[in-house]
Order: structure tokens, then C-alpha cells, then sequence
């Protein structure tokens, strides 16, 4: 952020807009080399002018999380869009109920795993203008949400299928289902839950009630692992025609971390780091840097030193330290050399989704490291 001076107040979250804008046809390309469409999750940024960068890049749909963003995207101009939870609270099916009857356009989908959850949805819905469009969701054991066996998604399909204020859609999954490593046996079990999601959409297939039903899948770890999948069964003789949808949302800035490790789509960029300044260096090869929990994601890894500088922009270029505590407002710096009080540090952040709910405004600077303009996230 800026003072009413121009000078940045310190710690504040930089966005370089030319890397967010590469990263964003970067993935735009890759889905349409392998033949996918992109309903990006935005709950990673919720930030505006990140979103409609995404639709203008051919983006099919958004997901979210909760109806309230779904409340936002909609403000924002999205028309098709992915719920990616059961929709179970009545405040929340009534205001879907709303939208059902008074937004001509929407196409609106959302998860379900139970039958509590389709007879919610079916005694909220009654009478509605139109169906809500409904992705059965599958889960794996000991995950998150969704069914666990091909058999109960069948039951729920068919009660899906029975309820006219319900329209059955699709398939769901998230193959993100272990830590984010590319090792054998992570590969193996995320290869195994799209097969079964897959299984189940071939199963379902007599009881679609739409032309193109969707096969979602999400997160932006195993994306090549889902078109993998999804190839393979279209190769078959007898697959049915289907909308494959991935829901990847952290590409968009990338990361200096989990995703710069684990992601397969080539050439996506770091777009996001936290700058802050070395408020104190009380031994050798130790430095603060006043930045902490507060600002700093920490969830997937403490963030790495990028670059440095001193406090009139002289590069530092022998600056290096690993960080290695974090406090509330304080993150601590070991094997540090090449660091001073007063210096500014530029940090890489792992897990982007992490940092935007942090700050309520995001300063956007272009390839020269000046300062374009302010973007604010809009979670509520």
C-alpha cells in the first residue's frame, strides 16, 4: 500500500500485473491444447480485475466456495457458475432460489453427497422458475466431501433424477486428495480417484438430463493427471459426450513454493510476493524481517528471500537467507548474509490462496517494480 505521499508503507503485498497476465493465457493455451474446459476456483484471489482477466481469456465458467462468492462472481458478470460444496443452509438455497427465478442466464451448479442434502435442496426449491443443476460429488476415504463409492453415487443420482426442482449435470471430483507431491504412489492414488470418478460419469449415463453433462475436476497440482483420464475414457467406443472442466485457481499468480514444485503446466510464474523491511539483525546470520502470520501465508511452507534491496533501492545482490520462525508480526531469517537494518526484502509466498484473505488491498506494479495501482479483494 501507498501513503497519501506516494511512498509504499511497508509490509505490503505486491502483485506484478505482467505475470498474472502471462500466467493467465498460459493456462487458457494448456486447456485448450488438451482439449478441457477452465471454470477457474477465484475463491484463491476473489479479486476482480483477477477474475475478468480470467473470463476474457476464455474461461468457460468460475467456481466457488460458498454462495456468498457465488453472490459476488455473479455481481461481477459471470453466468456460469460451479459451487464446489453441498448447498445445505436455508439462508443460502433461498437466495439460490432467487437467483433460479431472476437471473434469465445463470447456469448454476452445485455439489451433493447425501440425501439429506438432495431433500434440502428439493423442499427449499419447490415450485422454483427453474431446476438447480446438480454435479454428484465423489470423494475418496478419509478426504473431504463426497460420496465414496460408485453404488451410493448411483442412489443419489437417481434421487437427483426423481426431483423436478433438481437437474442432474454431471460428475465431480478433487483430485488433490493427498499432500502435493509428483512421488509414485501420490501419482498412483490420484490416477485412481479420477478413474473412479470416471467410472461413476459412465455409469450415470441414461439418467444425464442435460445434452453436455460436466465432468469437473479440481485443484492445480494433478491437472495432466485429469486430461490423462479423461482421454482415455474418450477414446472408448461407447463414451458419452461430456464437458471435461477443470477447476484449478492457483495458477493464476503461482507460487514460490507448493505449486512451483508440483504444478505440470510449463512456464507459469510467480506473480505474488510480500515486500517488508529488516527491523533487526541481534546476531550473526540473523535477521527480522517485520512481516509474520499476520501477512505472510505459512500454511504449505515458510516464504523464501527473492531479492533485496536497501532503503534508497540499491540492490543488495549477495542478500540469502532461509527463513526459518514465524511470529504474529515477525518472521525470522537464519544463514543471512548480505542484510542490513533498514533493508527491504522482497519475500516469495507458497499457497497463494493463503495470502489475498490477508490483505485488503494488493499493490499491482508492473515490469520495472513501479507501482500501477491498488486491487481489493471482495471475500464477503
Amino acid at each position: 500500500m501507498t501513503t497519501d505521499k506516494g511512498r509504499a508503507r511497508l509490509p505490503e503485498l505486491r502483485l506484478d500485473r505482467g505475470t498474472l497476465e502471462h500466467n493467465v493465457q498460459v493456462m487458457a493455451a494448456w486447456c485448450r491444447n488438451h482439449r478441457v474446459e477452465l471454470a477457474p476456483h477465484i475463491k484463491t484471489t476473489m479479486t476482480r480485475p483477477v477474475v475478468e482477466r480470467q473470463l476474457s481469456a476464455g474461461a468457460w465458467g468460475v467456481t466457488v466456495a460458498t454462495v456468498a462468492q457465488a453472490a459476488i462472481a455473479l455481481e461481477w458478470g459471470a453466468r456460469r457458475v460451479i459451487v464446489a460444496n453441498q448447498v445445505i443452509h436455508p439462508t443460502d438455497l433461498e437466495i439460490v432460489r432467487q437467483w433460479l427465478g431472476e437471473v434469465s442466464d445463470l447456469e448454476l451448479y452445485c455439489f451433493v453427497d447425501s440425501t439429506t442434502g438432495i431433500d434440502l435442496a428439493r423442499e427449499a426449491l419447490a415450485g422454483a422458475a427453474s431446476p438447480l443443476r446438480i454435479l454428484i460429488d465423489i470423494g475418496t476415504e478419509g478426504g473431504r466431501t463426497g460420496v465414496r463409492d460408485p453404488a451410493t453415487a448411483g442412489a443419489l443420482a437417481r434421487d437427483v433424477h426423481a426431483a423436478p426442482e433438481l437437474l442432474l449435470a454431471g460428475v465431480a471430483g478433487y483430485e488433490g486428495i493427498r499432500s502435493n507431491l509428483r512421488d509414485a504412489a501420490t501419482l498412483a492414488a490420484v490416477d485412481e480417484h479420477c478413474r473412479t470418478a470416471i467410472k461413476v460419469f459412465r455409469n450415470l449415463a441414461s439418467l444425464f438430463e442435460v445434452t453436455q453433462p460436466v465432468f469437473s475436476m479440481g485443484g492445480s497440482a494433478f491437472p495432466d493427471r485429469v486430461v490423462r483420464a479423461v482421454a482415455a475414457y474418450l477414446q472408448r467406443p461407447d463414451a458419452l459426450g461430456m464437458v471435461p472442466v477443470l477447476r484449478s485457481g492457483c495458477y493464476v499468480t503461482h507460487d514460490h513454493g507448493t505449486y512451483e514444485h508440483v504444478s505440470p503446466v510449463p512456464d507459469l510464474k510467480p506473480a505474488l510476493t510480500v515486500r517488508a523491511v529488516v527491523l533487526s539483525t541481534p546476531e550473526p546470520q540473523r535477521a527480522v524481517i517485520g512481516a509474520g502470520r499476520r501477512e505472510l501465508p505459512y500454511d504449505a511452507g515458510l516464504p523464501v528471500l527473492v531479492r533485496a534491496h536497501d532503503a534508497h533501492g540499491a540492490p543488495r545482490p549477495s542478500a540469502a537467507a532461509t527463513a526459518s520462525q514465524i511470529y504474529d508480526h515477525h518472521l525470522v531469517l537464519t544463514q543471512a548474509h548480505g542484510l542490513r537494518v533498514g533493508d527491504q526484502v522482497d519475500l516469495g509466498i507458497s499457497h497463494p490462496c493463503s495470502a489475498f484473505d490477508r490483505w485488503p488491498g494488493i499493490t499491482v506494479v508492473d515490469g520495472d517494480d513501479r507501482t500501477d495501482e491498488v486491487w481489493h479483494p471482495q471475500f464477503h
